[in-house]
């Protein structure tokens, strides 16, 4: 069981430009809470927006509100640890893995297909082998400030800390 803490609502009223409503969905069987802005048509085009860190859907909140007046479904998840998700107490449960398996279960909690992925920083390390492990949900990808890793050297000792 991973022992975890949540961010009360209040924290965030009164944020400038953020006036989003939000939304959680559950991303593990411990109750681990994943928050997510949806804005926008619920039957149109999907565009998921990923943040790096140490930031949050905030990051988006100029982006958000033009591409949902276009038409778009727009969703922006903060990852767990980051925003209104909850977080995690101890250190070992912010892997890699865990980011991937938690949006993951985001991403088929909330059934999104047919996605146009932005994502830039720590949120394209995650999106793009998301992406590739489930092509099917993917149209298009919008890549900024990150890298995909080829596997031909070993990450450095803090990557798996």
């Amino acid at each position: 069981m991973m022992d975890f803490v949540r961010t009360p609502e209040e924290a965030f009223d009164g944020l400038p430009g953020y006036s989003f409503s939000p939304h959680y969905v559950e991303v593990n069987p411990g109750g681990l809470r994943m928050h997510y802005v949806e804005e926008g048509p619920e039957n149109g085009a999907v565009v998921l927006l990923l943040h790096g860190e140490p930031s949050w859907s905030y990051l988006y909140r100029k982006m958000i509100p033009p591409m949902a007046q276009a038409g778009f479904r727009v969703i922006a998840p903060d990852l767990i640890g980051f925003g209104r998700s909850d977080k995690p107490t101890s250190q070992d449960d912010y892997s890699y893995q865990n980011h991937v398996d938690w949006l993951k279960g985001l991403i088929q909690s909330l059934d999104l297909k047919d996605i146009n992925l932005f994502c830039q920083d720590w949120g394209g390390l995650l999106g793009l082998r998301i992406a590739a492990e489930m092509q099917s949900r993917f149209q298009r990808i919008a890549a900024g400030n990150t890298f995909l890793p080829t596997g031909d050297q070993k990450p450095g000792e803090a990557f798996f800390q």
